[in-house]
């Protein structure tokens, strides 16, 4: 499941590298506690984008609950405000392991470059990049299936991932994922979406084309 959550009004919601860290605690906390997978992650200035895999419905909005309502108290309390910090709930979207999975975490680690905010997206330090390219092993992370398929070793898969990286994410896969997040549907082939439309009861198909939301990163 793809998942982002944004600071109200876009306002920042992480200050400084502290901010960024007590976020990372909390969140590995509440996955634990839930039993979810973080599979990539970026921590941008004023939203987060998240890559996760539960074991059970209801997981991941019971992590986000807990970790989201942990990290404003801090939060307030540490800069000296009160009140709200998120947009509302977060958004997400369920996406096809075995299309789509690659490109959400090329999406997600992309994210800094796409924003300016570095040249390349190693030089961001809070994102699952560092782990994926074999240079770190972060303890948020669980590494993806289809991510420990690129290769038998880390050297393998970190030179696989290099590649995939650097080829960048095309402008169709940047719309097509902006666009199933923001409508929060599935991003899959017919097959998959039909098969969690039956399972969820709920619809998995984008809506037709009309303003495009401006949130998005």
């Amino acid at each position: 499941m793809h998942v982002t959550q944004r600071g109200v009004n876009r306002c920042a919601i992480f200050i400084d590298d502290d901010d960024r860290r007590h976020f990372k605690r909390l969140l590995r906390e509440a996955c634990c506690k839930y039993g979810i997978a973080v599979h990539a992650f970026v921590l941008m200035d004023n939203h987060v984008h998240l890559l996760l895999s539960a074991q059970r419905l209801g997981a991941v909005s019971l992590a986000m609950r807990m970790a989201g309502q942990a990290y404003v108290q801090a939060f307030n309390i540490r800069h000296g405000r009160c009140g709200t910090l998120w947009q509302g709930r977060f958004k997400s979207s369920l996406v096809d392991s075995e299309r789509y999975l690659l490109t959400v975490i090329r999406y997600i680690e992309l994210n800094p470059v796409r924003a300016a905010m570095v040249s390349t997206p190693e030089a961001f330090p809070w994102s699952s990049v560092h782990t994926h390219l074999g240079t770190t092993c972060d303890p948020l992370l669980s590494p993806h299936p289809v991510y420990l398929a690129l290769g038998a070793d880390i050297s393998t898969r970190a030179s696989a991932y290099r590649q995939w990286l650097a080829a960048g994410t095309s402008e169709q896969d940047l719309a097509n994922i902006r666009r199933h997040l923001v409508q929060e549907r599935v991003l899959g082939d017919e097959r998959f979406q039909q098969m969690v439309a039956k399972t969820l009861n709920r619809p998995t198909t984008v809506r037709p084309r009309g303003r495009q939301s401006k949130e998005t990163g």
